[in-house]
Parts: C-alpha cells; structure tokens; sequence
C-alpha cells in the first residue's frame, strides 16, 4: 500500500526556519516524482515545490524561490523540504505528494502547476508562520 507521511510543521516566527519531511512507503521515490503543495484557508492548494524520479531536477514556484530547497535520501526514501526566511504568508497545511514520473515530467522538469498528475498525498503538517 502506497503511503505518504509529513512531519515537520510546527509554529515559527517571520524569518524562521523549518524542514518538512515526507516519509514515502509502499513504492520507491525511483518512479515517483514528489511534490510538495500547500493550502491555506480560504485560498487554492498550490504547488510548491517538485523533485523529479531521478532526483537530478527540482522545481519551485517563484513564491519558494531562493527561500525553500527541495531534496531527498533515497536510502530512507524521504524527501525533506528546507524553508528558510519563512514570511507571513506561508502559513498554510503543507502536503506531500506522489506522482508516478511520466505522469508529472515533460521534458526533464516535474510540474507543480497541476495537482491532478498526483495520485497520492499525505494527511499534511501544518505550517504557521506568526509573532
């Protein structure tokens, strides 16, 4: 059974720091592109972030640019999402998300813009930036 786990939320201040992490099971992140979106209230889910099966390629959405990095341990078949100078308005629940690779690549980038490639998702930590 394919199984997706995020931990890793928690409460932090503007310009603070978090690693979300998501623990994959049941298929290895070799055929699987991972994609972290997230969701505020009242707001659409949106794509953050996306490393692809290889892991040779990620993808950020111009609001985690230069602030979050996407990466992975295919030895503990995780992958982990690195916020740094963390604003006001990330605060939102935090989903991982699976894609199997030709469903969620074109050309050699996966796609965040679309959540309908990803076929499984986590339950979702979430992420309150506040002072």
């Amino acid at each position: 059974q394919l199984q997706l786990v995020e931990s890793g939320g928690g409460l932090v201040q503007p310009g603070g720091s978090l690693r979300l992490s998501c623990v994959a099971s049941g298929f290895t992140l070799d055929d699987y592109v991972i994609g972290w979106f997230r969701q505020a209230p009242g707001k659409e889910r949106e794509g953050v972030s996306c490393i692809t099966s290889s892991g040779t390629s990620t993808n950020y959405a111009s609001s985690a640019k230069g602030r979050f990095t996407i990466s992975r341990d295919i030895n503990k078949n995780t992958v982990y999402l690195q916020m740094d100078s963390l604003k006001l308005e990330d605060t939102a629940v935090y989903y991982c998300a699976a894609a199997y690779w030709t469903e969620a690549t074109v050309q050699t980038l996966c796609v965040i813009t679309q959540s309908a490639p990803y076929e499984y998702w986590g339950q979702g930590t979430q992420v309150t930036v506040s002072s």
